[in-house]
């Protein structure tokens, strides 16, 4: 898309018009300075974090991107995003979406040369806001054949305007928060190792992370921005729980197909697609591949090593780790008080 695209796709849905072309690097220059004005903090990272006028917090990089993404991207009613929040089963979802939607031209039989063998799910299925919308560039997205994938940590009010009136499908996987503190904790403190700062302790790191200064928190906040546009748009915004796509992938497989368009049909259950997919898509594979032991992904807020993606996410594998207070009396106390807080309002949407 060209540079005047963008600011004319953001002035009209501003209201306003633009006369002068911008180009993109004016662009990110627009919002860097923008954003250098909101309220700033240390959060859970190695970056500095803002705090976005519709609440939510980032470092630098994925916030301008996130508002350049706003300003150029065209969705398509084809378009299918995977949004998450950090640490929720991102790559898996990556992972089992990719599969699902090209089994057509990768049956899962196919393992042996199969793009999910060969690149990471990252790369099958990228972030618009810390991968395609970065660097002072505007991709050339156009050119993507139908369904195009996409996927985003940022929260639903803050998507591209642009698929709120295209019709865009979104997948959105939330996880148990108290799983989610700890692979973020272990996570982030890989990024402050490389940068050359010492780890947070888990004390800090929870405090951080129970006022929402972690990467597009508050966490709760982003959870119920993407359950409440589910209850709105179900046929929109499908909503999914990492801990039960643990208990029963198979049936999330399935679930995820009808949504996205593409059931499986009866010929492919009996040739046993639905276990391919799973299979391929699981821990157990993908952590063996070369290209999970080896290499690094390119991010907006710096390349972190492939292998830091696949940590195994266990439900409760984080309550082996420190507690917030010594005892745990406190931390538990906190985390009840917070799933009481979601389910009520869960409950009440």
């Amino acid at each position: 898309m060209a540079p005047s695209s963008c600011m004319q796709a953001d002035a009209a849905a501003a209201g306003t018009d633009v006369e002068a072309e911008i180009n993109p690097e004016q662009l990110y220059q627009h919002f860097t300075n923008l954003i250098s004005t909101f309220p700033s903090s240390n959060g859970l990272g190695h970056l500095r974090f803002y705090r976005h006028g519709q609440g939510w917090n980032a470092s630098m990089a994925p916030m301008v991107g996130a508002m350049v993404a706003d300003a150029c991207f065209t969705a398509r009613p084809s378009d299918i995003v995977v949004a998450t929040h950090p640490k929720c089963g991102t790559t898996w979802i990556k992972a089992l979406v990719y599969a699902t939607v090209h089994r057509g031209d990768h049956p899962p039989a196919t393992a042996a040369d199969h793009p999910v063998n060969s690149s990471s799910p990252h790369e099958c299925v990228k972030f618009l806001e810390l991968q395609l919308y970065t660097g002072k560039s505007v991709p050339d997205l156009d050119e993507l054949p139908d369904p195009r994938l996409f996927a985003t940590h940022v929260p639903f009010a803050s998507l591209p305007r642009s698929m709120a009136r295209s019709g865009s499908k979104i997948v959105y996987v939330c996880r148990d928060p108290k799983d989610t503190f700890i692979s973020l904790w272990s996570f982030m403190n890989r990024y402050r190792n490389t940068a050359g700062l010492e780890p947070l302790p888990v004390e800090t790191a929870a405090e951080l992370f129970c006022d929402g200064l972690s990467p597009f928190g508050p966490y709760w906040d982003h959870v119920l921005g993407y359950w409440r546009a589910h209850v709105a748009f179900p046929e929109r915004v499908l909503f999914l729980r990492y801990e039960e796509m643990q208990r029963d992938p198979a049936a999330h497989v399935r679930r995820l197909a009808e949504f996205v368009g593409r059931p499986f049909g009866a010929g492919e259950e009996e040739d046993g697609a639905v276990d391919g997919i799973v299979r391929l898509c699981a821990f157990e594979h993908l952590s063996t591949l070369e290209m999970t032991k080896g290499g690094n992904m390119e991010l907006a807020v710096g390349a972190m090593e492939n292998n830091a993606f696949f940590r195994r996410g266990v439900h409760g594998g984080g309550l082996g780790e420190p507690s917030v207070s010594g005892d745990g009396a406190p931390d538990r106390r906190h985390y009840r008080g917070q799933v009481q807080r979601f389910w009520s309002q869960r409950l009440l949407a």
